[in-house]
């Protein structure tokens, strides 16, 4: 049975799946309109649970911990795109789920994700399934090398993926990388990679940020510039790509999409590289500058609230605070600056433990 798509009123309980950064500020915008939230997460040292007294610490496939959170709340959404979908299906036959397990099944393989994408006539990179080492040289022999070798589920910041330069490199990454099957990708000789955060709520109502310039360090994203160094033709595109890929999808919430801008002639053309299923990392300038941020959007979407305004108000540049340069705050920003830290208990390298909100130049 559907369930209902009434707008959810004050004090309803938002179950939130996951318990890192992005379900704490999930949370904190819930606060703000008057909601509750329920975190669930397996790490009873999730960060998220220091900001709500409502938690869950049980594993994703205990289906009676599972079937007490969803009781105890009213709608469901999540905070990473690796929720197993067997944990998806069975709460979404319990309450609403936001957005839905078809598109989190989508982005959760990448194959499927770039077949769903391609089918809407939105322009990915080539590419290839690899299920063997046979098929890894067949699929040289059509991409040519360069070329990105990568799993096809649960990679990111990098992990889960190789570029293989020389046919000598091929058997090595193969073995190296897992789960299997695989994916390759031709490599997209790109001018900058840019993101674009828009939401749908359950009404249909859709709206998109600015586009966000990324630069990546060591895999990880490093900066996202607002606004973009790119023709303002190319970023209506990239928000038009970004409202299809969310009706097609019939999705409820906030998505992040990601592009590499590419020369195309005179022009510039973009390839849409990944889609993420939830609040996103090049979103989070959205916080010091924009009326209503990606947070807030996200839970007034699952919600079935009417979206808020994504008007940018100033030029900002976000900075990822990784391992220990967390330490750098507060000595090293100024009065334009606005740290957002993430709680965590455990600095380790690599890891994100905040970030930072510099404001370049005001509307």
């Amino acid at each position: 049975m559907p369930h209902d798509l009434s707008p959810l009123p004050q004090g309803s309980t938002i179950g939130i799946l996951g318990g890192g950064q992005l379900g704490r500020m999930l949370s904190l915008a819930a606060s703000k309109l008057g909601m509750k939230t329920h975190i669930y997460c397996p790490d009873a040292n999730s960060p998220a649970f220091e900001v709500t007294p409502h938690k869950t610490v049980a594993a994703y496939d205990d289906e009676a911990a599972l079937a007490a959170f969803a009781d105890a709340v009213d709608v469901i959404t999540y905070e990473f795109e690796n929720v197993p979908a067997a944990t998806a299906e069975f709460l979404a036959a319990r309450k609403p789920l936001r957005p839905g397990a078809n598109a989190l099944a989508i982005s959760q393989d990448r194959l499927a994700e770039k077949s769903f994408l391609a089918s809407k006539n939105i322009p990915v990179a080539p590419h290839r399934a690899v299920e063997s080492l046979a098929d890894l040289e067949a699929a040289i022999d059509a991409l040519g090398l360069p070329a990105v070798l990568k799993t096809t589920r649960l990679g990111y910041d990098g992990k889960g993926q190789r570029v293989l330069r020389d046919r000598a490199d091929a058997a090595a990454a193969f073995a190296a990388l897992e789960p299997k099957p695989l994916v390759l990708e031709a490599f997209i000789p790109f001018d900058k990679e840019i993101s674009v955060v828009v939401a749908r709520n359950t009404t249909g109502e859709v709206r998109a940020f600015d586009a966000a310039e990324n630069v990546h360090r060591d895999h990880i994203l490093f900066t996202s510039t607002v606004p973009a160094d790119i023709a303002p033709g190319l970023e209506k595109h990239a928000a038009m790509l970004a409202k299809v890929i969310v009706v097609a999808l019939d999705y409820v919430g906030v998505l992040g999409v990601e592009f590499f801008v590419v020369p195309s002639g005179e022009r510039q053309a973009l390839v849409v590289n990944e889609i993420a299923p939830r609040v996103h990392n090049s979103g989070h300038w959205t916080e010091a500058v924009c009326l209503t941020d990606q947070f807030e959007q996200h839970i007034r979407a699952v919600l079935g609230w009417p979206l808020g305004d994504p008007a940018r108000m100033a030029d900002v540049v976000m900075e990822n605070l990784v391992g220990d340069e967390v330490l750098t705050v507060p000595t090293g920003i100024d009065g334009n600056t606005q740290p957002h830290l993430y709680g965590k208990t455990e600095i380790r390298a690599g890891r994100k433990m905040g970030h930072i909100n510099k404001i370049t130049r005001r509307s």
